[in-house]
Protein backbone atom coordinates (compact mmCIF):
# COMPACT_ATOMS: atom_id res chain seq x y z
CA UNK A 1 0.00 0.00 0.00
CA UNK A 2 1.27 3.49 -0.84
CA UNK A 3 2.32 5.93 1.88
CA UNK A 4 -0.80 7.98 1.09
CA UNK A 5 -3.98 5.94 1.08
CA UNK A 6 -7.10 8.12 0.98
CA UNK A 7 -10.63 6.72 0.77
CA UNK A 8 -13.85 8.64 0.13
CA UNK A 9 -16.97 6.86 1.35
CA UNK A 10 -19.98 8.09 -0.63
CA UNK A 11 -23.62 7.35 0.17
CA UNK A 12 -26.55 7.81 -2.20
CA UNK A 13 -29.42 9.13 -0.07
CA UNK A 14 -32.66 8.06 -1.72
CA UNK A 15 -35.97 6.35 -1.14
CA UNK A 16 -35.43 2.57 -0.76
CA UNK A 17 -36.54 0.36 -3.63
CA UNK A 18 -36.20 -2.85 -1.58
CA UNK A 19 -37.19 -3.86 1.98
CA UNK A 20 -34.89 -2.61 4.72
CA UNK A 21 -34.79 -2.04 8.47
CA UNK A 22 -36.12 1.15 10.10
CA UNK A 23 -34.00 4.28 10.63
CA UNK A 24 -30.91 3.04 8.79
CA UNK A 25 -29.94 6.55 7.65
CA UNK A 26 -30.16 7.91 11.19
CA UNK A 27 -28.06 5.04 12.52
CA UNK A 28 -25.56 5.54 9.70
CA UNK A 29 -25.04 9.17 10.70
CA UNK A 30 -24.62 8.12 14.33
CA UNK A 31 -22.02 5.54 13.28
CA UNK A 32 -20.05 8.04 11.22
CA UNK A 33 -19.87 10.36 14.24
CA UNK A 34 -18.75 7.50 16.47
CA UNK A 35 -16.14 6.37 13.94
CA UNK A 36 -15.05 9.97 13.25
CA UNK A 37 -15.37 9.48 9.50
CA UNK A 38 -16.13 12.37 7.12
CA UNK A 39 -18.28 11.16 4.24
CA UNK A 40 -20.08 12.28 1.10
CA UNK A 41 -23.84 12.16 0.46
CA UNK A 42 -25.54 12.40 -2.92
CA UNK A 43 -29.07 13.37 -1.95
CA UNK A 44 -32.20 12.77 -3.99
CA UNK A 45 -34.32 15.91 -4.05
CA UNK A 46 -37.54 14.14 -3.06
CA UNK A 47 -35.67 12.38 -0.23
CA UNK A 48 -34.55 15.77 1.06
CA UNK A 49 -38.16 16.98 0.92
CA UNK A 50 -39.28 13.93 2.89
CA UNK A 51 -36.50 14.05 5.50
CA UNK A 52 -35.33 17.66 5.92
CA UNK A 53 -33.90 17.14 9.44
CA UNK A 54 -31.72 14.30 8.12
CA UNK A 55 -30.61 16.33 5.14
CA UNK A 56 -29.65 19.20 7.44
CA UNK A 57 -27.86 16.87 9.86
CA UNK A 58 -25.66 15.57 7.03
CA UNK A 59 -24.34 19.10 6.65
CA UNK A 60 -24.03 19.94 10.35
CA UNK A 61 -22.12 16.69 10.90
CA UNK A 62 -19.53 17.94 8.42
CA UNK A 63 -20.22 15.74 5.42
CA UNK A 64 -20.15 16.87 1.80
CA UNK A 65 -23.46 17.12 -0.07
CA UNK A 66 -24.11 16.55 -3.76
CA UNK A 67 -27.20 16.00 -5.90
CA UNK A 68 -28.64 12.61 -6.83
CA UNK A 69 -31.37 14.06 -9.09
CA UNK A 70 -34.91 14.82 -7.97
CA UNK A 71 -37.06 11.90 -9.07
CA UNK A 72 -34.34 9.21 -9.16
CA UNK A 73 -35.24 8.32 -12.73
CA UNK A 74 -32.87 6.84 -15.29
CA UNK A 75 -31.77 10.11 -16.78
CA UNK A 76 -31.38 9.02 -20.43
CA UNK A 77 -35.15 8.41 -20.43
CA UNK A 78 -35.83 12.11 -19.80
CA UNK A 79 -36.21 14.71 -22.52
CA UNK A 80 -33.85 17.67 -22.61
CA UNK A 81 -36.51 19.73 -20.84
CA UNK A 82 -37.05 16.94 -18.33
CA UNK A 83 -33.35 16.71 -17.56
CA UNK A 84 -33.09 20.43 -16.91
CA UNK A 85 -36.20 20.47 -14.74
CA UNK A 86 -35.16 17.41 -12.73
CA UNK A 87 -31.66 18.76 -12.02
CA UNK A 88 -33.01 22.19 -11.07
CA UNK A 89 -35.75 20.77 -8.83
CA UNK A 90 -33.23 18.60 -7.00
CA UNK A 91 -30.93 21.53 -6.34
CA UNK A 92 -33.78 23.64 -4.99
CA UNK A 93 -35.11 20.86 -2.74
CA UNK A 94 -31.67 20.01 -1.35
CA UNK A 95 -30.90 23.67 -0.69
CA UNK A 96 -34.24 24.20 1.06
CA UNK A 97 -33.74 21.18 3.32
CA UNK A 98 -29.99 21.12 3.93
CA UNK A 99 -29.32 24.86 3.53
CA UNK A 100 -26.40 24.22 1.16
CA UNK A 101 -26.00 24.31 -2.59
CA UNK A 102 -25.14 20.77 -3.79
CA UNK A 103 -23.20 22.14 -6.77
CA UNK A 104 -20.82 21.17 -8.22
CA UNK A 105 -21.30 17.52 -7.17
CA UNK A 106 -23.78 15.27 -8.98
CA UNK A 107 -24.33 11.53 -9.36
CA UNK A 108 -26.75 9.92 -11.83
CA UNK A 109 -29.21 7.44 -10.34
CA UNK A 110 -28.20 3.86 -11.18
CA UNK A 111 -25.18 5.33 -12.96
CA UNK A 112 -27.49 5.60 -15.97
CA UNK A 113 -26.45 8.46 -18.22
CA UNK A 114 -23.02 9.14 -16.80
CA UNK A 115 -21.51 8.19 -20.17
CA UNK A 116 -24.31 9.76 -22.23
CA UNK A 117 -23.14 13.02 -23.87
CA UNK A 118 -26.64 14.52 -23.77
CA UNK A 119 -27.05 13.80 -20.05
CA UNK A 120 -23.55 14.96 -19.22
CA UNK A 121 -24.15 18.21 -21.13
CA UNK A 122 -27.28 18.89 -19.07
CA UNK A 123 -25.36 18.21 -15.86
CA UNK A 124 -22.50 20.48 -16.94
CA UNK A 125 -24.84 23.29 -18.04
CA UNK A 126 -26.51 23.23 -14.63
CA UNK A 127 -23.14 23.85 -12.96
CA UNK A 128 -22.37 20.34 -11.82
CA UNK A 129 -19.67 17.77 -12.42
CA UNK A 130 -20.49 14.08 -12.34
CA UNK A 131 -18.90 11.96 -9.63
CA UNK A 132 -18.66 8.23 -10.20
CA UNK A 133 -16.90 5.61 -8.13
CA UNK A 134 -13.98 3.20 -8.15
CA UNK A 135 -15.46 0.61 -5.77
CA UNK A 136 -19.12 -0.48 -5.63
CA UNK A 137 -20.04 -2.04 -2.30
CA UNK A 138 -23.08 -3.81 -3.83
CA UNK A 139 -24.98 -3.14 -0.60
CA UNK A 140 -28.25 -2.91 -2.59
CA UNK A 141 -28.13 -6.66 -3.32
CA UNK A 142 -30.57 -8.57 -1.09
CA UNK A 143 -28.59 -11.80 -1.51
CA UNK A 144 -25.48 -10.40 0.21
CA UNK A 145 -24.61 -10.49 3.89
CA UNK A 146 -22.83 -7.55 5.57
CA UNK A 147 -19.58 -9.51 5.56
CA UNK A 148 -19.71 -9.76 1.78
CA UNK A 149 -20.26 -6.00 1.45
CA UNK A 150 -17.33 -5.40 3.80
CA UNK A 151 -15.03 -7.75 1.93
CA UNK A 152 -16.01 -6.29 -1.45
CA UNK A 153 -15.18 -2.76 -0.31
CA UNK A 154 -11.92 -3.74 1.39
CA UNK A 155 -10.70 -5.69 -1.62
CA UNK A 156 -11.71 -2.96 -4.05
CA UNK A 157 -10.00 -0.18 -2.09
CA UNK A 158 -6.84 -2.22 -1.68
CA UNK A 159 -6.80 -2.94 -5.38
CA UNK A 160 -7.36 0.70 -6.35
CA UNK A 161 -5.11 2.34 -3.78
CA UNK A 162 -4.96 6.05 -3.04
CA UNK A 163 -8.05 8.07 -3.89
CA UNK A 164 -10.58 5.23 -3.94
CA UNK A 165 -14.19 6.46 -4.11
CA UNK A 166 -16.63 3.93 -2.65
CA UNK A 167 -20.32 3.69 -3.63
CA UNK A 168 -22.73 2.82 -0.80
CA UNK A 169 -26.31 3.77 0.08
CA UNK A 170 -28.13 5.20 3.10
CA UNK A 171 -30.90 2.63 3.28
CA UNK A 172 -29.63 -1.01 3.16
CA UNK A 173 -29.20 -2.49 6.63
CA UNK A 174 -26.41 -4.71 5.26
CA UNK A 175 -24.45 -1.54 4.60
CA UNK A 176 -24.83 -0.57 8.23
CA UNK A 177 -23.71 -4.03 9.32
CA UNK A 178 -20.61 -3.73 7.14
CA UNK A 179 -19.57 -0.19 8.04
CA UNK A 180 -17.53 -0.83 11.18
CA UNK A 181 -15.58 -3.57 9.44
CA UNK A 182 -14.93 -1.37 6.41
CA UNK A 183 -13.61 1.49 8.52
CA UNK A 184 -11.50 -0.59 10.90
CA UNK A 185 -10.14 -2.73 8.07
CA UNK A 186 -9.11 0.24 5.95
CA UNK A 187 -7.64 2.09 8.91
CA UNK A 188 -5.55 -0.99 9.67
CA UNK A 189 -4.23 -0.64 6.10
CA UNK A 190 -3.27 2.96 6.82
CA UNK A 191 -6.24 4.63 5.14
CA UNK A 192 -7.54 8.07 5.98
CA UNK A 193 -11.11 9.05 5.11
CA UNK A 194 -11.74 12.20 3.11
CA UNK A 195 -14.42 14.20 1.36
CA UNK A 196 -14.32 14.12 -2.41
CA UNK A 197 -13.50 17.82 -2.55
CA UNK A 198 -10.06 16.82 -1.23
CA UNK A 199 -9.39 14.74 -4.35
CA UNK A 200 -7.59 16.34 -7.25
CA UNK A 201 -9.53 14.35 -9.85
CA UNK A 202 -12.57 12.39 -8.59
CA UNK A 203 -13.74 9.63 -10.94
CA UNK A 204 -16.51 10.53 -13.36
CA UNK A 205 -17.61 6.99 -14.18
CA UNK A 206 -18.09 3.55 -12.71
CA UNK A 207 -20.05 0.40 -13.39
CA UNK A 208 -23.11 1.55 -15.30
CA UNK A 209 -26.63 0.16 -15.13
CA UNK A 210 -26.09 -1.49 -18.49
CA UNK A 211 -23.05 -3.36 -17.20
CA UNK A 212 -24.74 -4.45 -13.98
CA UNK A 213 -28.12 -5.28 -15.43
CA UNK A 214 -31.44 -3.45 -15.41
CA UNK A 215 -33.16 -5.79 -12.94
CA UNK A 216 -31.79 -6.89 -9.60
CA UNK A 217 -28.22 -5.73 -9.55
CA UNK A 218 -28.01 -2.13 -10.60
CA UNK A 219 -26.78 0.38 -8.06
CA UNK A 220 -29.23 3.02 -6.95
Amino acid sequence: MSARFRVALTFDAEHPDRPTAPAVAERLLDALVRLEVPANFFIQGRWAEAYPPLARRIVTDGHLVGSHSHYHARMPLLTDEGLAADIESAGEAIHAAAMVDPRPWFRCPFGAGMDDPRVRLAIDQAGYRHVGWNVAGEDWRPDLEPESVRDTVLAGCRRHGDGAVVLLHTWPDRMLGALDGIVTGLRADGATFIRIDALEDPPTGGSSVDELGMNGGAPA
